[in-house]
């Protein structure tokens, strides 16, 4: 189960991403049109992308807590503190912390677009939350080429 729910994890990252790039390019176009009318479609992308968002965060929730290196379950090396621990302190502190404030701005995202205003506002402040977002997920994802804390861009590649 556990290896499982950390292959999840990662197939779902990549799901978010390309919402999210789909989203903003949506929402710039919305953006720049002076007659601007936000369409169902734009909705359901922010939609799955909240949704996706929102499950992925929930298996992360658990991976932090009861993972094979989960805060309850890993006693860090004697004498060490996480904070000077690259791996723990990305995987414990910076990793979880930047991908809430990801949900956080997909989330505002998401219900800028079903305000009361005028549509071209909605997808502006939309596009904004969501560059925000994917900035802070393109800096909370363990890219293979980061020492200590990179993994694998698909599960099962080395």
């Amino acid at each position: 189960m556990q290896l499982g729910l950390v292959h999840l994890h990662n197939l779902l990252r990549w799901v978010i991403l390309i919402l999210l790039v789909t989203a903003i390019v949506k929402t710039y176009i919305g953006s720049k049109k002076s007659n601007a009318v936000l369409l169902s479609a734009d909705k359901k992308i922010g939609l799955f992308t909240l949704i996706s968002s929102h499950i992925t965060l929930l298996i992360g929730i658990y991976q932090l807590l009861l993972g094979r290196f989960g805060i309850l379950v890993t006693e860090l090396p004697a004498g060490e503190s996480f904070m000077k621990n690259r791996f723990f302190r990305f995987y414990w502190m910076e990793h979880p912390l930047l991908t809430i404030l990801s949900v956080v701005c997909i989330t505002a995202a998401y219900s800028q677009l079903k305000k009361n205003k005028p549509d071209v506002q909605k997808y502006a402040v939309a596009f904004k939350l969501y560059l925000v977002a994917l900035a802070l997920l393109l800096l909370a994802i363990p890219w293979p080429f980061r020492a200590d804390i990179g993994r694998a861009l698909l599960p099962g590649m080395h």
